[in-house]
């Protein structure tokens, strides 16, 4: 089969997303499918495809002028090993739409060693950041 990678929303395949940030992502475990739609609806995706079938993800939430976040990116465990994290990663960072930002972000207990090839680093000032974090939101807030 070929592997291309693809973006836009209209391209992702929102159950393989959905299915994968519910029940095995450890930062989004029970989140609603409608939450994932609007997400994905909302953000820039990226996918990698194994001839029609989505094997990786990553979206980006961005005003494509300033800032961006890359959020909910996965691999599917049967397809880790074959480069596909790279593939998603070539993509999101050559996307013209996130040339010039000032400021990219991403949050990761995963995978730092693959996103510093892409120039990400511990914040410079981290003391200038800040958040409001709610880690088990979709699994105490019941169904949306």
């Amino acid at each position: 089969m070929s592997i291309t990678v693809r973006s836009g929303a209209e391209a992702m395949q929102l159950d393989v997303i959905h299915r994968f940030l519910c029940d095995e992502a450890p930062w989004s475990r029970g989140i609603p499918r409608e939450t994932v739609a609007r997400a994905v609806a909302h953000s820039l995706n990226f996918g990698v495809f194994d001839g029609e079938v989505q094997v990786a993800y990553a979206r980006v939430v961005t005003d494509r002028a300033t800032f961006a976040w890359l959020a909910d990116v996965f691999v599917l465990q049967a397809h880790r090993g074959r480069g596909h994290a790279v593939r998603l990663m070539d993509a999101v960072v050559a996307h013209p739409a996130l040339q010039g930002l000032r400021r990219f972000s991403l949050a990761t207990s995963t995978a730092p060693g693959l996103y510093a090839r892409y120039g990400f680093t511990a914040p410079v000032k981290p003391q200038i950041l800040m958040e409001r974090y709610a880690p088990d939101l979709y699994l105490t807030q019941g169904p949306a």
